[in-house]
This record gives structure tokens, C-alpha cells and sequence, in this order.
């Protein structure tokens, strides 16, 4: 096999599939990330708290208690502006700072092994993914597995105390929101796809075994037609990227 005639071997199916998912899960979480509904209020209750996401809080004309001025907090700002920063202590509590940085984690994780899986499947750098395919497989593996555990504690924390009565007023007017459930489906997907990536990484470094080992028969084979049949499986191996 010649490598310039692109007879080159192309990624596995489970490394497709396993890279198909990450990247379906790492849309979720992008959403989960940027949008403004972690927590809404229902409509009918005409709560002056309206919809929250990790970044952003939505309020209708309302009155902070505990604010000693007659202030009105209306529309939607981001949680670090100037408009929140008499009761920003209030609306981002030690928790939701937690799962502010568990689910950034999860997406800079998750974009990484984007980067590796993509360079997996398009074959590039060539030579290098070819030798050491097995070495990105297992590494896009950890940055999935990591992302998958830190969406699942994420949402747990926040779905554990979203309606704790010292955080926002009346929480049971409040229910988990689409953000929320798109968090969810994100940690799912990439357990998922954590699983393929595992095995397609175990089964990599098999051959990778089989490869070397099949140079140290090589090198202590004494008939010549041993030799010789040894040495074109070597080729083989050699123009499959494997050693």
C-alpha cells in the first residue's frame, strides 16, 4: 500500500460515531452554556423574576427587599454589568459559581477533543496521526470522559438547589428550563461517546502491541523465508501507520 495513492487506512467506524456524538454534544452544551433559560418562571404567575441562565438574569420591574433604595431591576443584563451589582451577591452564590465553572470546563474540554477527534477523521498531520492515532483517540477519550463528568455534577448541583428559598423569591413559581435540559442531553451524549472512544482507544493500542511485536519476530528470525514473509507483513504494517 502507498500512502501518496491515499491508500492510507481511514479512521474506524466507532471512532466516527464516537466523534459524531462529541460534536452533537458539544452543540447542547453550547447552548446550554450561552443560553438565558436555566430557570424561568411560569407565565401565568406573573412572577417579577422572568429567566436566568449562568450568565444572564431577566426580571420584570423588580424590588430587592433587602435593598435599603427603591430600585426597580427591569429587563435583562448580564450578571457582572453595573445594573446587578448592588445584589450580585445575592443572585451568584458559591454554588452557582461551581457550576459556572464546571460547565465552562466541560466546553473547553469539549472543544479540544473536537480539535483531536477532527484531526483523527480528516487524517492530518498524516504521518503523525497515523503513528500515534491511538495516543489522540485516548486523549480525546479523558477530555470527553471529563466533560461528561462535569455536566452531570453541574446539573446536579444546580438542579439540587435551584429552589432554595434564600437564592430566588417564591421558587415555586420557578421550573428548570430548556438550558437546563440541553445540559442534561449534553452529559448523556458524551458518556456515550465516551464509551466508544475507550474501546476504539483500547483496540488502537492492540495493534499498536501487535506491531512492535511483530518487528522484535523480525529481528530474531533466522530462515529466509521466515524473513522474508515477516518482512512484507512488516511493509504492511508500516504503510498502515501503525509503527
Amino acid at each position: 500500500m502507498s500512502v501518496a495513492d491515499n491508500e492510507y487506512p481511514k479512521a474506524s467506524n466507532a471512532t466516527l460515531i464516537g466523534s459524531s456524538l462529541t460534536y452533537i454534544a458539544g452543540l447542547f452544551l453550547l447552548f446550554a452554556f450561552a443560553g438565558p433559560y436555566w430557570l424561568e418562571s411560569y407565565p401565568e404567575m406573573f412572577s417579577e423574576f422572568k429567566h436566568m441562565g449562568l450568565w444572564e438574569y431577566c426580571f420584570n420591574r423588580f424590588r430587592f427587599p433587602s435593598y435599603q433604595f427603591d430600585k426597580l431591576f427591569h429587563g435583562c443584563h448580564y450578571i457582572f454589568s453595573e445594573e446587578y451589582y448592588v445584589i450580585r451577591e445575592w443572585l451568584l452564590p458559591g454554588w452557582l459559581m461551581i457550576v459556572q465553572a464546571f460547565v465552562t470546563l466541560a466546553l473547553m474540554l469539549s472543544l479540544l477533543a473536537q480539535i483531536v477527534l477532527a484531526c483523527v477523521v480528516v487524517r492530518w498531520p498524516l504521518r503523525t496521526v497515523l503513528r500515534y492515532e491511538w495516543i489522540c483517540v485516548s486523549f480525546a477519550f479523558i477530555c470527553v470522559a471529563l466533560s461528561s463528568s462535569f455536566l452531570f455534577l453541574a446539573v446536579a448541583i444546580f438542579g439540587g438547589n435551584a429552589y432554595r428559598r434564600d437564592w430566588l423569591l417564591y421558587p415555586s413559581f420557578n421550573v428548570l428550563s430548556w438550558s437546563y435540559a440541553f445540559a442534561v442531553i449534553a452529559f448523556m451524549i458524551f458518556g456515550v461517546a465516551a464509551v466508544l472512544l475507550y474501546f476504539e482507544a483500547q483496540k488502537l493500542y492492540e495493534l499498536r502491541r501487535e506491531a512492535k511485536n511483530l518487528v522484535a519476530q523480525m529481528q530474531h528470525s533466522q530462515p529466509s523465508n521466515t524473513l522474508h514473509q515477516l518482512h512484507h507483513q512488516l511493509q504492511q504494517q508500516r504503510a498502515a501507520g501503525y509503527i
